[in-house]
C-alpha cells in the first residue's frame, strides 16, 4: 500500500469503533493528521504530502546557505550590450537578413564608399533647429543614400556593441523572412545606388560606384576571312565564375556562367589567392593590375536562397581580419584570414571531397560565395574619415539613448537584487519558525508556501477559500494540500501578505468528520449486506410475496449505493473548486449535473415511458421480501414494483400497434419492390451521356429520395416507408432547376437518379410527387443528321445555380482541421508536369475537349434553358442552400499515394505555418521549401490558405533544395525547376 493511503486509513481507523455521535475533538485532531511528526531535512528527501507537518522539499533549498547575488534577477548586464574597445559594431538579423547585413558590412570598410557618402547633401536640416537636431523628433531618412550615411555613422561611432538596420531594409521594401541571394542583392543595390548618385554635382561622390565596384569586359569577334576583330564593351560589378572542374580561381577568370535565372551552390573545393594578378586579362598594358583580397564572403546552406551568409573582412586600417555575423564579430588572431572553422560547420554531401592543401598566401574552401578583392595601391589608405556634424549629432543622440538605458538596467538589476536580499533574510528568519510542534497552530496551504519561497514570481495574498468545506472550515480531504505552521508563522505572513481566512485550531471540521465517520461505517455494513442479498438472489421466489426489480440495477446495486453514500462528500469536494481561488465553471457543473440527473437510479431501468413497469421481462427479475427489504434500506425512494403489478396499458396498446405496423411494412416494401425491380436492384439505369435510342423522355429524382427508399424495402421493420418524392431539394426557390445538362453528366450525376418513363407511371402512383422534373431530346433542323437538344422542364435558374457554385467555393475556403495531402517530388520532370501543366498541353488539343472545362453555368448550345424573358425577383436562398447541403454532397476524397502525407490543415491558416508543419513531416527547413499546387508557386509566407486555393483534399507538390555536385545534374535542375521571385517587388528593382 502506498504511503499516502496508508495515512488516510490511519487517520480513519478509529471511526471503525466509534459512532458518529461519539466524535471528540481528539478523533478529530486524528482525522486531520495532527498527530504525524515533522520531517527532518538530510532525512527526508521530498516533500510529505499526506504529512501536514513535513515542511522539507517545499523549495527551501534554494534560500538556505549564502547565495549569488546574481540569482536575485534575470536581467542580463547591460554592459554586455556595450561596444568592445577597438571593436566593430555589428547587426541585428531581422530574421532572414544575413545577406544584407554582410554587404553592409563589406562597404562600410571601403573607406572611399563611406567619405563619398558622407559628402552627400542630406535633408537633415529640415530636422535641426538652431544649431542643434530637435529632440523631440526622431530623425527619418528620406533616401537611400541617407539611410546608409546613418548607417554608416552608428557602425562608426556608435556605443552599442550591434545596431538595427530596419530602417535601410524597410526602405528597400525586402521581406525579412524570405533569404535571398547575396550576390544577386549586391549587384541590383549597386545599379541602384550608382543611379541615385549620378544625379550629385560633386564628381567625387557621382563616379564613386564606378570607381570602385565597376569594371569592363569586352567581346572580341574576328573574322576567319579578314582577320578584321569587333569588340563589345560591357560592364560589370563581379564576374560570375564557374568554378566546376577548376582547382584554382586563376583558371576560372576567363569562363563565365550562363545566367539561367537560378543560382545553386556547389560544394567543391576551389583555392585562392590572396593576390589576384588581372594583367594577363588586360588589354592596355603598363599598369598596375595587381589585386588584393578584401572580403570574402562565406554561406552555410544548401541553397543561395536558404541558409545563412556571414563574411570575412580586412580592415583597410590595420590590416587584421574580422568575421561580421550579424550581431557578433570575432577578430582572428595574426593578421591572417582563417577559414577553417567555417568549412567544419558546413552542411555534409554524401559526394564530399577531401580538402586540398593549400600554399601561403592562398586558401581553399567550398563556402566562399563571393570573393572580394581590391586594387593594391602604394598609397596609405586614407585614416581619417570623419563622420559629419550633422550625422555625429545623431549619432550622439542615439548613445544617450543607450547610456540612459544601461543606466535603467542597471537600477532595474539593483532593485532585483535588494528585493532578493530581502527574500533571502525573510526566508532564513521564517523558514526556521514555520514547525508548529506544541505551540497554536494554523494551516496554509502547500501551493502558497511553494509560490513563497519561488523567486520567479511575486507572492500573491494568502487564499485558503479552494480548501473549504460547505461549513466554510477546513476540509478533511483537503488535508493532504495544506501545511501546519506555527500561530507566529502565520501572524508575519497576513501581516505582510494578507488574505484568508485564516484556519486556526477551530477550522478543523467536526461535522465533516462526524459524516465521514457515519459514511464509513455504512460502507463497512455494505460489505456484509452485499454478501447477504447474494444469498438470498439464490433462493426462487413462492407465491405472490416477490417483488420486481431491474436486472442492470441488481448487477450495479453495491456501486450505486456506495455512489450514494460518497454523494454529500462528492459534492462538497466539487463546490470547493481548486486551488489558488480558481472554481469550475459554471457552465462545466450544469452539464455535469445534467449528466447526473440523466443517469439512471436504482430500479428506474424497468420504469417505461409513462413512469409504469415495463412491459418486457428480459428486463427484470423478482427477487424475494427480504431481499427488497434490505435493498431498499439503501435505496428508499426507489420505485416499487410487487409480482402482482400489472403492465403498464399504455405501453400494450403500442406494442399491438407495432406489431400491426411491422406487417404493414413488409407488405408495403413487397409491392414497392415488386413494381420497381431495376430501380431497387439499379440494374439496366439511362445514362444523359450515352443517352438510350427507345426513349425520348427521361425523368429525375434525387439520389437521397432513392437511397432512402432502398434503405426502407430492404429492412421495413427498422426504417420507416417513403411516402413521398422530394424533388423540391433540386429546385430553387423560384422553381427553377439547379443543374445544367453537362453537369448532371459529371460532377452533379451522383446527385440524382435517371427514371425510364415506365417507372415514373408507377412512382406516381405509389408515391406524392411534389414536382415534375424531366429531359427532352429533341431533333432540330432539316439537315441530315439534324442537330439534337436537350430541353429541361423545369428550366435552369442561372442566378440560383451561380449563387449554388460560389456558395460551395466559399464553403471550400472557409474550413476547419481538414486534410490535405504534400507530396515531396524527387523526380525533377515531374515537376515540370505538375508545376506548368500549359507546357505539357498538345497542340492537336481539339476543340470539344476545350469546351469541356467550361466552368458550370455558362450556357451549353445543345441544351436550350432559357429563361423565357421573365424577370425573376431575387430571393435570399441561404436557407435552400443550407438545406441542399444536408441532400447534396459531392465527394472529394484523394486516394494518398505513395510519397505522400496528409496534415490536417485550416483555411484561416498561413503559409508559414503550414511550411513548419511540413518540416515536421518531411524534416525539411521552411527556407528549402517549393511548394506549388496545381501549376501555381506559393511563395507568400504571409497568405492564408484560403486566399492560397488550398481546399481540402488538394495537393501539393515539395520540392526541396538540396545539395548538388555534379554540374550536369545541376544544369538539369535548371530547365525544370519552377521559377522564383527573388527581388520582385521590393526598391531594388523600382528604378
Amino acid at each position: 500500500m502506498a504511503p499516502r493511503l496508508q495515512l488516510e486509513k490511519a487517520a480513519w481507523r478509529w471511526a471503525e469503533t466509534v459512532r458518529p455521535e461519539e466524535v471528540s475533538q481528539e478523533h478529530i485532531e486524528t482525522a486531520y493528521r495532527i498527530w504525524l511528526e515533522p520531517c527532518i531535512r538530510g532525512v527526508c528527501r521530498r516533500n510529505c504530502k499526506g504529512n501536514p507537518n513535513c515542511l522539507v522539499g517545499i523549495g527551501e533549498h534554494i534560500w538556505l546557505g549564502e547565495i549569488d547575488e546574481n540569482s536575485f534577477h534575470n536581467i542580463d548586464d547591460p554592459n554586455c550590450e556595450r561596444r568592445k574597445k577597438n571593436s566593430f559594431v555589428g547587426l541585428t538579423n531581422l530574421g532572414a537578413t544575413c545577406y544584407v547585413n554582410t554587404f553592409l558590412q563589406v562597404w562600410f570598410l571601403n573607406l572611399e564608399l563611406r567619405q563619398a557618402l558622407y559628402l552627400c547633401p542630406s535633408t537633415c536640416s529640415d530636422y535641426r533647429l538652431g544649431d542643434g537636431i530637435q529632440k523631440e523628433k526622431d530623425y527619418e531618412p528620406q533616401t537611400i543614400c541617407e539611410h546608409l550615411q546613418y548607417l554608416f555613422a552608428l557602425l562608426q561611432n556608435s556605443n552599442r556593441r550591434y545596431i538595427d538596420p530596419s530602417g535601410f531594409v524597410k526602405a528597400l521594401g525586402l521581406d525579412t523572412g524570405q533569404q535571398q541571394d547575396a550576390q544577386e542583392f549586391s549587384k541590383l543595390f549597386m545599379s541602384l545606388l550608382e543611379d541615385t548618385l549620378s544625379k550629385q554635382n560633386n564628381p567625387d561622390v557621382r563616379n564613386i560606384v564606378q570607381q570602385q565596384f565597376c569594371g569592363e569586359y569586352a567581346y572580341v569577334t574576328v573574322c576567319n576571312q579578314c582577320g578584321r576583330e569587333s569588340k563589345l564593351l560591357s560592364k560589370f560589378y563581379e564576374l560570375e565564375l564557374n568554378i566546376q572542374g577548376h582547382k584554382q580561381l586563376t583558371d576560372c577568370i576567363s569562363e563565365f556562367l550562363k545566367q539561367t535565372g537560378h543560382k545553386k551552390k556547389l560544394n567543391t573545393y576551389i583555392g585562392f589567392s590572396e593576390i589576384l594578378d588581372m594583367e594577363p586579362y588586360v588589354e592596355h598594358k603598363g599598369g598596375s593590375y595587381v589585386y588584393e583580397l578584401s572580403a570574402v564572403l562565406i554561406h552555410r546552406g544548401v541553397s543561395a536562397y536558404s541558409g545563412h551568409y556571414i563574411a570575412h573582412v580586412k580592415d583597410p586600417q590595420s590590416g587584421e581580419w574580422y568575421k561580421f555575423n550579424d550581431e557578433d564579430i570575432e577578430k582572428m588572431e595574426g593578421k591572417k584570414l582563417q577559414l577553417g572553422i567555417e568549412e567544419d560547420l558546413a552542411e555534409p554531401s554524401k559526394s564530399q571531397t577531401r580538402k586540398p592543401k593549400c600554399g601561403k598566401g592562398t586558401h581553399c574552401s567550398r563556402n566562399a560565395y563571393m570573393l572580394v578583392y581590391r586594387l593594391q595601391t602604394q598609397e596609405k589608405p586614407n585614416t581619417t574619415v570623419q563622420v559629419p556634424a550633422f550625422l555625429q549629432e545623431l549619432v550622439d543622440r542615439d548613445n544617450s539613448k543607450f547610456e540612459e538605458w544601461c543606466i535603467e538596467m542597471a537600477e532595474m538589476r539593483k532593485q532585483s537584487v535588494d528585493k532578493g536580499k530581502a527574500k533571502h533574510e525573510e526566508v532564513k528568519e521564517l523558514y526556521q519558525r514555520l514547525p508548529a510542534g506544541a505551540e497554536p497552530y494554523e494551516f496554509v496551504s502547500l501551493e502558497w508556501l511553494q509560490k513563497w519561497l519561488d523567486e520567479s514570481t511575486p507572492t500573491k495574498p494568502i487564499d485558503n477559500h479552494a480548501c473549504l468545506c460547505s461549513h466554510d472550515k477546513l476540509h478533511p480531504d483537503k488535508i493532504s494540500i495544506m501545511k501546519r505552521i506555527s500561530e507566529y508563522a502565520a501572524d508575519i505572513f497576513y501581516s505582510r501578505y494578507g488574505g484568508g481566512p485564516r484556519l486556526t485550531v477551530k477550522a478543523l471540521c467536526k461535522e465533516c468528520v462526524v459524516e465521514r465517520c457515519r459514511v464509513l461505517r455504512l460502507k463497512n455494513q455494505l460489505n456484509e449486506d452485499y454478501k447477504t442479498v447474494n444469498n438470498l438472489l439464490k433462493v426462487a421466489v413462492k407465491g405472490n410475496d416477490g417483488f420486481w426489480v431491474g436486472k442492470s440495477s441488481l448487477r450495479s446495486w453495491r456501486q450505486l449505493a456506495l455512489e450514494q453514500l460518497d454523494e454529500q462528500d462528492g459534492d462538497a469536494e466539487q463546490s470547493n473548486g481548486r486551488m489558488n481561488g480558481s472554481t469550475l465553471n459554471k457552465d462545466e457543473s450544469k452539464e455535469e449535473r445534467k449528466e447526473e440527473e440523466e443517469e439512471l437510479n436504482f430500479n428506474e431501468d424497468i420504469l417505461c415511458p409513462h413512469g409504469e413497469l415495463c412491459i418486457s421481462e428480459n428486463e427484470r427479475r423478482l427477487v424475494s421480501k427480504e431481499a427488497w427489504s434490505k435493498l431498499q434500506q439503501y435505496f428508499p425512494k426507489a420505485p416499487e414494483f410487487p409480482s402482482y403489478k400489472e403492465c403498464c396499458s399504455q405501453c400494450k396498446i403500442l406494442e399491438r400497434e407495432g406489431e400491426e405496423n411491422e406487417a404493414l411494412h413488409k407488405m408495403i416494401a413487397n409491392e414497392q419492390k415488386t413494381s420497381l425491380p431495376n430501380l431497387f436492384q439499379d440494374k439496366n439505369r439511362p445514362c444523359l451521356s450515352n443517352w438510350p435510342e427507345d426513349t425520348d423522355v427521361l425523368y429525375i429524382v434525387s439520389q437521397f429520395f432513392v437511397e432512402e427508399w432502398r434503405k426502407f424495402v430492404r429492412k421495413p421493420t427498422r426504417c420507416s416507408p417513403v411516402s413521398s418524392v422530394g424533388n423540391s431539394a433540386l429546385l430553387c426557390p423560384h422553381g427553377g432547376l439547379m443543374f445544367t445538362f453537362a453537369s448532371m453528366t459529371k460532377e452533379d450525376s451522383k446527385l440524382i437518379a435517371l427514371i425510364w418513363p415506365s417507372e415514373w407511371q408507377m412512382i406516381q402512383k405509389l408515391f406524392v410527387v411534389d414536382h415534375v422534373i424531366k429531359i427532352t431530346r429533341i431533333e432540330v433542323g432539316d439537315v441530315n443528321p439534324s442537330e439534337t437538344q436537350y430541353i429541361s422542364e423545369p428550366k435552369l435558374c442561372p442566378e440560383c445555380r451561380e449563387g449554388l457554385l460560389c456558395q460551395q467555393q466559399r464553403d471550400l475556403r472557409e474550413y476547419t482541421q481538414a486534410t490535405i495531402y504534400v507530396h515531396k517530388v524527387v523526380d525533377n520532370k515531374k515537376v515540370m508536369k505538375d508545376s506548368a501543366p500549359e507546357l505539357n498541353v498538345s497542340s492537336s488539343e481539339t476543340e470539344e475537349d476545350k469546351e469541356e472545362a467550361k466552368p458550370d453555368g455558362e450556357k451549353d448550345p445543345d441544351f436550350n434553358q432559357s429563361n423565357g424573358g421573365t424577370k425573376r425577383q431575387k430571393i435570399s436562398h441561404q436557407n435552400y442552400i443550407a438545406y441542399q447541403k444536408q441532400v447534396i454532397r459531392r465527394s472529394m476524397r484523394h486516394r494518398k499515394v505513395r510519397g505522400e502525407k496528409a496534415l490536417l490543415v485550416s483555411a484561416n491558416q498561413t503559409l508559414k505555418e503550414l511550411k513548419i508543419q511540413i518540416m515536421h513531416a518531411f524534416s525539411v527547413a521552411p527556407f528549402d521549401q517549393n511548394l506549388s499546387i496545381d501549376g501555381k508557386i506559393l511563395s507568400d509566407d504571409c497568405a492564408t490558405l484560403g486566399t492560397l486555393g488550398v481546399i481540402p483534399e488538394s495537393v501539393i507538390l515539395l520540392k526541396a533544395d538540396e545539395p548538388i555536385a555534379d554540374y550536369a545534374a545541376m544544369d538539369d535542375v535548371m530547365q525544370v525547376c519552377m521559377p522564383e521571385e527573388g527581388f520582385k517587388g521590393t526598391g531594388l528593382l523600382g528604378h
